[in-house]
């Protein structure tokens, strides 16, 4: 990482941002029996985990989780997930990731699910940059950055999240 970075969210703030997100989901899916929540691995994943728990404590609904294991330089769809996708048939999908920055990896979390029948797919990144090459948008984001293209956002997540931060380099 870059000596010259700027903080952009510390824990506290990503965690807030994580809870606003679960309130969110909430309120779109009151209705709904079951919501699964797609991770996009690795950082994805722990910030979709940080929902899920968040969810566990306020839903009435059962919040599911599926790791999703992307390809991203592969130029065909390549992923592997640790549970079977046809599981979620007929239920509503969140795919999670870090930070929305071409759309690429979205596009490729979209394919995953493709063959499946959902009841409605929405998507969640804690960083939203604006620089899309690929129609893609965000359902639920924790902060949108307008930055230039040669930044780079840094996202540190840890699973005990005592060194959570996100950083502009």
């Amino acid at each position: 990482m870059p000596d010259k970075r700027i903080l952009i969210l510390n824990h506290q703030q990503i965690q807030q941002k994580i809870d606003r997100i679960a309130y969110q989901i909430l309120e779109d899916n009151l209705d709904e029996p079951e919501v699964i929540i797609a991770g996009i691995m690795p950082q994805g994943s722990l910030i979709a985990q940080r929902i899920k728990q968040v969810l566990e404590q306020i839903a009435p609904f059962t919040c599911r989780m599926i790791n999703i294991e992307l390809d991203k330089q592969s130029h065909t769809l390549q992923f592997s997930t640790d549970e079977d996708v046809n599981t979620c048939s007929n239920k509503v999908v969140v795919l999670v990731d870090d930070v929305l920055n071409s759309g690429k990896t979205l596009a490729y979390g979209f394919g995953v699910f493709l063959d499946v029948p959902l009841k409605k797919l929405r998507t969640v990144v804690l960083v939203d940059r604006n620089h899309k090459s690929f129609p893609v948008s965000t359902d639920y984001s924790g902060i949108a950055l307008s930055t230039v293209i040669k930044e780079h956002v840094y996202v540190s997540i840890s699973e005990s999240g005592e060194e959570d931060a996100v950083y502009l380099g």
